[in-house]
């Protein structure tokens, strides 16, 4: 056991809610009374603790090598979150044996989506800059596969979250 890997999982852990909360008081006509927000106010990568993943992420990021297993272990430990946390795009991607049907993006449910905001956000709120998750989208959004409801979604998510960044850079929502 890691004291620094369990320091940053509760760091990052507390940053998705963070980002949630805010979410929650600034844009409360995004956050939507019909969808069950329980996964990113307490189940939020819970994978990460268990062993098929601990060991190797607190080996990989807090390790003093990166060996060849190192690496090895933790690219069974990503791909096993991937498969086990829905907030994840990768998770929503088919690949289908018959190359004719080739890759598809599955629409991904409202919760998730907006709990992959929170998870791509919550590297904002860890630096105080949050204006950053804007740089990371444009700089990722060509390598992700999302179906086009979903990149839609992500993307009036973003907006809508630019838009009060702004009117709070500019005095609109500071209390007097």
């Amino acid at each position: 056991m890691s004291w620094d890997y369990d320091n940053y999982l509760q760091e990052h852990i507390e940053n998705v809610q963070k980002g949630f909360r805010w979410m929650q008081e600034h844009l409360p006509s995004l956050i939507l009374d019909e969808f069950d927000y329980s996964n990113i106010l307490y189940h939020h990568d819970n994978s990460k603790r268990q062993p098929k993943e601990y060991k190797a992420y607190d080996a990989y990021f807090y390790g003093r090598n990166k060996s060849f297993q190192v690496v090895l272990d933790f690219n069974y430990a990503w791909l096993h979150h991937l498969h086990h946390n829905p907030h994840h795009w990768q998770y929503w991607v088919l690949v289908n044996d018959d190359p004719e049907e080739g890759t598809v993006a599955l629409e991904m449910p409202y919760e998730y989506i907006v709990e992959m905001i929170c998870d791509w956000w919550s590297f904002s709120w860890k630096t105080g800059k949050l204006y950053e998750i804007f740089d990371w989208y444009e700089q990722h959004k060509e390598r992700m596969i999302l179906a086009d409801n979903t990149k839609k979604l992500v993307e009036r998510f973003l907006e809508e979250i630019k838009k009060e960044l702004d009117k709070d850079e500019n005095g609109e929502n500071k209390p007097m």
